[in-house]
């Protein structure tokens, strides 16, 4: 028997799909400005899940990876560019990150903490109540 799917996502273009089979976990809105720049907007939204809960099911040779730090490694479609997910060897290193953004399926409970606040943009103003953290 299979495992239950709980999200479903694509790219942009269609050519990259993915699935989860676990749940998301701690989503937030991450203001470091390497999501700010791999995202084109003023944070990213994520939401984590175990690395053997998230599977590419459509598109994986159309997956590119980029390391944008010395610990984390981003990956997107090499047709569309759009962000897929991104992964740390260090902390967490058995978890990914999910760009909400990219779901297909509803995702029902909104990010609940704003992280890497130090380098937000200085025109971004947080107002939603939600906890903000220094960094992440």
């Amino acid at each position: 028997m299979s495992e239950p799917v709980y999200h479903r996502g694509s790219c942009l273009c269609g050519n990259v799909r993915f699935e989860t089979t676990a749940s998301l976990q701690g989503a937030s809105h991450c203001h470091c400005s390497m999501c700010r720049k791999a995202h084109g907007a003023a944070f990213g939204s994520y939401g984590s899940v175990r690395r053997e809960h998230h599977r590419f099911v459509q598109g994986q040779d159309q997956v590119r990876a980029y390391r944008s730090s010395a610990q984390v490694t981003r990956s997107f479609c090499a047709a569309c560019g759009s962000p897929l997910l991104w992964h740390s060897e260090a902390a967490h290193a058995d978890w990914v990150a999910v760009p909400l953004g990219a779901l297909d399926t509803p995702y029902e409970t909104p990010p609940q903490k704003h992280i890497f606040v130090a380098s937000k943009a200085p025109w971004v103003v947080i107002c939603d109540g939600y906890p903000q953290q220094a960094e992440g």
